[in-house]
């Protein structure tokens, strides 16, 4: 007895020294800056606006699908907003493509699922996750036409940076080569030495182009993240390990292990029913389910990434309350749908 749960802890543990080094540091940690810096110095209600009955559809949709990159929030964050919007007018169109899109395209899920599963499958989500939130706005706004013509959403007021678009470009392109320089396959010594400028170059915009008040915002909003997210991704990854030294990932290979329509569906169905906190669905396909040692196929996997994080059985329970049970349905069975075909032409084309 004594062995066994040795075994499973000393599994545990690998599998988080292994994230740690391998991916936390370096990828991860640079990420949630990001992440913190889109948080602190893009507003949600800039995007927010966007989202009302009267704003044009080639407008309000694309704002929509790519608004999770820009809100970096998870399936449990993403409810109260979609309530919220909906509840003030928001079309059902973008309503439910921002539902769709908040977990599904945050910019921390997709930096660490190319860092940790391959950058192809990583791009491959970022792309499917958008044209998927454009689809389903499409989709929805089409089947519940009558929830379209509704109050709008009203003016916002949105406070405009006294800052150049330019300086704001640049500090972001300085975080990104940090997140790309961190997460390279080079050199000790070439990585530290292009971090320190990078880095260098980062204090001197932030010192003499941002307010202090800007600066603490940046760093609030990485440490809310950080505190948030690291400490369930951790614990989650040792409970992978755990799972993996009692069910081996071989286990899956009959089920998800080939890039068939019955996989990519399967894959679809884990992740519409298994509730995963924000990044542990990556841990979780490369570890449990053995994509990362050939076990699981390119198309479930995929798959699995596309569905699981917006829905979820808690999260499907919670959805059922704010919207009816005909536009619940169609939610569901179109994410499904939708992440399965995805998946599938990935396997295809891979």
């Amino acid at each position: 007895m004594l062995d066994i749960l040795y075994g499973a802890i000393t599994s545990g543990m690998g599998e988080v020294f292994y994230y740690l080094t391998q991916h936390v540091l370096t990828c991860l940690i640079p990420a949630l800056f990001i992440a913190g810096a889109i948080a602190g110095f893009v507003k949600k209600e800039a995007v927010l606006r966007y989202f009302g009955p009267k704003v044009k559809r080639r407008i309000s949709y694309p704002v929509a699908a790519v608004s999770g990159a820009i809100l970096a929030v998870c399936s449990c964050t993403i409810l109260p907003l979609f309530a919220g919007l909906y509840k003030k007018g928001s079309g059902i169109g973008p309503a439910t493509a921002f539902l769709y899109s908040g977990p599904a395209i945050n910019i921390l899920a997709i930096v660490y699922t190319a860092n940790v599963l391959g950058f192809k499958l990583g791009f491959a989500r970022a792309v499917a996750a958008v044209a998927m939130a454009i689809l389903i706005a499409f989709i929805m706004s089409r089947l519940f036409r009558q929830d379209e013509a509704r109050e709008d959403l009203g003016e916002t007021m949105v406070s405009e940076s006294k800052r150049s678009t330019k300086v704001t470009a640049v500090f972001f392109a300085l975080l990104m080569g940090i997140l790309v320089v961190g997460a390279a396959d080079i050199p000790w010594v070439h990585k530290l030495a292009s971090l320190y400028v990078l880095t260098l170059l980062l204090a001197v915009i932030l010192i003499y182009r941002f307010d202090r008040e800007e600066v603490t915002e940046w760093g609030y909003e990485t440490w809310d993240l950080t505190v948030k997210i690291l400490p369930v991704l951790l614990a989650g990854t040792f409970l992978v390990g755990v799972i993996a030294h009692f069910v081996p990932p071989e286990t899956f290979r009959p089920y998800l292990g080939d890039n068939s329509l019955t996989s990519s569906f399967l894959g679809s169905l884990i992740g519409a029913i298994l509730y995963m906190p924000t990044l542990l669905e990556v841990p979780i396909i490369g570890t449990t389910f053995g994509y990362t040692s050939g076990y699981m196929g390119d198309a479930p996997a995929l798959s699995l990434l596309l569905a699981g994080p917006s829905l979820s059985l808690p999260n499907m329970i919670v959805l059922y309350r704010i919207v009816t049970f005909k536009q619940w349905l169609a939610y569901m069975i179109i994410v499904i749908v939708l992440s399965t075909l995805a998946g599938f032409i990935y396997g295809l084309l891979v």
